[in-house]
């Protein structure tokens, strides 16, 4: 089936959602609809539409002058089963101890390595992303290191890629969380794939504002592999979540973002220990100060 999309960009969070609400009300209407914040620091946002039917340009454009947006990009999707397409173009990626692969590339486990099955799917994690390996980078390293945490949370986790790489190497308490109910379905499948069911806990929460991680706190290791800003929000409550002497990898970091976040951290009472850059992309390891 063709479908189309409508993309622009705007200035702020909420002129983004107020136009990804307007976007609903079309004729016809969207079948689904995006408010992302754009990765390169430049404080814009992108709204999107998703339509079964090609969308009402005049309409398109009425609530791109209201809204302060720039004009809809339309596009023509082709009728493709996109999944395959992804599952054929990825292949398996090696990453310290780790290998993530596809169930199409089952047959190119190596011997001696920590492998994780990780289907495309609808959620961020393949592994194929820079953010995503180098968190795997300063896991095996810290792993290589001697840390052995006892309890672990990745926040944002996505297709929970990086809690079942913790759960690999330690008999941890490990909860995954992310704000979209999507990705947690999605690692749900992915943990039962990989024969993990019941090593992580899975749930749907907005930062660390959850019963589950509440009670499990203080943690030795909390991945956060997200965005700057949501990173620089949550350095205070990352911080006392944290045991002294803890471990925090963060992630979803342009290069030219690291030291701001770094310096958030800082403020908080987190070390800078290392930093990775992979590509146009930074993962720090932190420690807090103090010890367990």
């Amino acid at each position: 089936m063709t479908t189309w999309t409508a993309l622009t960009t705007l200035a702020g969070k909420e002129a983004a959602e107020a136009l990804g609400e307007a976007m609903e009300s079309l004729e016809p209407a969207p079948t689904g609809v995006g408010v992302f914040e754009l990765e390169d620091g430049s404080g814009l946002w992108e709204v999107g539409g998703y339509f079964d039917e090609m969308p009402d340009e005049a309409g398109l454009a009425l609530l791109a002058t209201v809204h302060d947006a720039r004009p809809f990009a339309v596009s023509e999707l082709p009728d493709q089963d996109w999944v395959a397409k992804v599952r054929r173009e990825l292949s398996p990626v090696a990453e310290g101890r780790f290998f993530v692969y596809g169930s199409h590339d089952a047959d190119k486990v190596p011997e001696g390595v920590e492998a994780l099955l990780i289907e495309a799917a609808m959620a961020f994690g393949t592994g194929h992303h820079g953010t995503t390996q180098g968190c795997l980078r300063a896991l095996d390293r810290l792993a290589r290191q001697g840390v052995a945490p006892a309890a672990v949370a990745d926040i944002g986790a996505g297709t929970a890629v990086l809690a079942m790489a913790a759960a690999k190497l330690w008999p941890a308490t490990v909860i995954a969380s992310d704000i979209d109910p999507v990705a947690v379905e999605v690692a749900q499948a992915n943990l039962a794939a990989n024969g993990m069911e019941g090593r992580v806990t899975c749930i749907e929460a907005v930062g660390l504002d959850h019963p589950a991680l509440r009670d499990a706190a203080p943690f030795d290791l909390i991945f956060a592999n997200i965005l700057m800003g949501p990173l620089v929000e949550l350095a205070p409550r990352i911080a006392v979540a944290l045991r002294p002497g803890g471990h925090a990898i963060l992630s979803g970091i342009l290069n030219a973002q690291a030291d701001e976040v770094a310096a958030a951290y800082a403020t908080a009472g987190l070390a800078e220990v290392q930093r990775d850059i992979i590509g146009e992309w930074t993962t720090l390891t932190l420690r807090r100060n103090g010890t367990a």
